[in-house]
């Protein structure tokens, strides 16, 4: 038995001694993204501005405007409808939500940021009743320092939420997380409508293509988009725009303004079913 153990032991020590000195394994190369493709503009031949439509094709020369000036909202308009239209005339059987295009005449104003003393501020409901303090007076049958804090506020009238997956919540605690969110929402529509607040230069904001944030199609998310050339998430597609048509800076993900708008784009389909992929 001993001899069985030594054996066992010696084996165990060679294998250990085989283990380590054996052949290290290989590093794992960690996944690359593929590279964005590039919507390369044609040179205009009298130094006139050019823009580029977010489908990484279709292009214009706006007449009177050199490269390196901004357009004016209204401008903006014109070009971004010129070019919906000749998309639409490339691509009449699209899947594409008819929507009308803003015009110069009824060109919409961006909506201003909300208010920081309204929604986002709790808002007007009962506030919850607290806990008394130990040893204070109780009123005979009714609650006592041993009932604890929910009893102590059904006892009170308190409408206590059940059904929530971290706990029991109040009416004003629901209420505070609704306002909160639309304001959340509120701020990503007035940057959808705000060339400036995305950090575009040529005055080109994403409602002038996508009214009330149509034809987004954020439930669609992930899915493969030719202009990209690779697999796109929400805010990839919202970069692409930003980069391309607006001719601004791509935003991080943890950038506000991303995430406000990403907030927008979903709330505006809300009730839509998640198809990821569909074309």
């Amino acid at each position: 038995m001993k001899l069985l153990v030594g054996t066992g032991a010696l084996l165990s020590f060679a294998g250990g001694v085989a283990l380590a000195g054996g052949p290290e394994p290989r590093p794992v190369a960690a996944p690359t993204t593929p590279e964005v493709k590039k919507h390369p503009l044609p040179k205009s031949k009298d130094g006139d501005l050019v823009i580029g439509l977010c489908d990484g094709e279709t292009s214009m020369e706006v007449d009177g405007v050199k490269e390196g000036q901004p357009l004016t909202r209204e401008q903006a308009l014109r070009v971004s409808g010129a070019l919906m239209e000749e998309w639409l005339k490339k691509n009449p059987n699209a899947n594409w939500d008819p929507v009308q295009l803003p015009g110069v005449a009824q060109a919409p104003k961006p909506p201003p940021s909300p208010d920081p003393k309204g929604p986002r501020s709790p808002p007007a409901v009962p506030r919850t009743p607290e806990k008394p303090t130990s040893g204070g007076p109780v009123k005979e049958g009714g609650v006592t320092a041993e009932s604890g804090g929910r009893a102590v506020q059904q006892q009170q009238g308190a409408r206590i939420q059940d059904g929530h997956t971290y706990g029991a919540f109040s009416e004003r605690d629901e209420a505070i997380w609704a306002a909160s969110t639309q304001a959340f929402v509120e701020e990503g529509n007035r940057i959808f409508h705000d060339a400036a607040a995305i950090g575009g230069t040529v005055a080109v904001s994403c409602d002038m293509c996508h009214p009330d944030a149509s034809n987004t199609h954020p439930e669609t998310y992930p899915k493969y988009q030719v202009q990209l050339g690779r697999v796109a998430l929400l805010r990839d597609m919202i970069n692409w725009c930003i980069e391309n048509p607006a001719r601004g800076k791509p935003l991080a993900d943890d950038d506000p303004r991303m995430r406000a708008m990403e907030a927008y784009i979903y709330a505006k389909r809300k009730g839509t079913p998640l198809e990821y992929g569909k074309k």
